[in-house]
């Protein structure tokens, strides 16, 4: 049966390995919840808070969370394919080896977040705050950043192919040994001031 709340409270619940296909939550509340290892497809949340919740080694696919808050919460392992978040804040949470392969995170709210052992692919981020964001080392290849806050962010080491660098705040980011294409070297060059020309 599917699972349909409104305006309603999961507090401190066991959903272990809970199957959320084309569930729907409108201003729910998850607190100290455990998710891990649920397998959430076509679901949708809207406007919901996630609160010491545990979604360690889920697999969420074709998801919504829209205006949704999320603090605390774990994902470690985690798998996220073609979801939209637009909207969504992140709050002290952890993103151990957690994966996102395409969908839509435009305007959510990462500043701060330690994104260092993350992969990002393909995934629309325009507009996004990852303001002082810990992204060294991070596999963060073919994002559409444009308009995104990129202020003070660390990509040292950072696998950046394909991604769209052109908010990048030169002045207060970290790029020591992060790996770029040579038109991204190029764009880049160019923020710089240089006037890059063919030999």
């Amino acid at each position: 049966m599917t699972i349909d709340l409104v305006d309603d409270e999961v507090v401190d619940e066991d959903w272990y390995a809970r199957d959320l296909t084309g569930a729907r939550f409108v201003r729910v509340r998850f607190l100290e919840t455990d998710l891990t290892e649920a397998v959430v497809a076509g679901a949708t949340f809207e406007e919901c808070v996630l609160r010491g919740v545990s979604l360690n080694a889920a697999t969420v696919t074709d998801t919504a969370f829209t205006s949704c808050t999320f603090a605390r919460t774990t994902f470690s392992m985690t798998t996220l394919s073609r979801c939209k978040l637009v909207g969504s804040t992140f709050d002290s949470c952890r993103f151990d080896s957690m994966r996102v392969e395409g969908g839509d995170w435009s305007f959510v709210g990462l500043s701060d977040a330690d994104l260092r052992r993350t992969t990002f692919t393909d995934v629309r981020m325009r507009q996004a705050d990852l303001a002082g964001a810990r992204a060294d080392g991070a596999i963060l290849t073919g994002l559409d950043l444009s308009g995104a806050s990129l202020h003070a962010i660390d990509l040292s080491g950072a696998d950046l192919r394909g991604s769209d660098l052109s908010a990048l705040d030169l002045a207060t980011a970290r790029l020591s040994g992060s790996v770029v294409t040579w038109q991204q070297a190029v764009g880049i060059a160019e923020l710089l001031g240089l006037d890059v020309r063919p030999d």
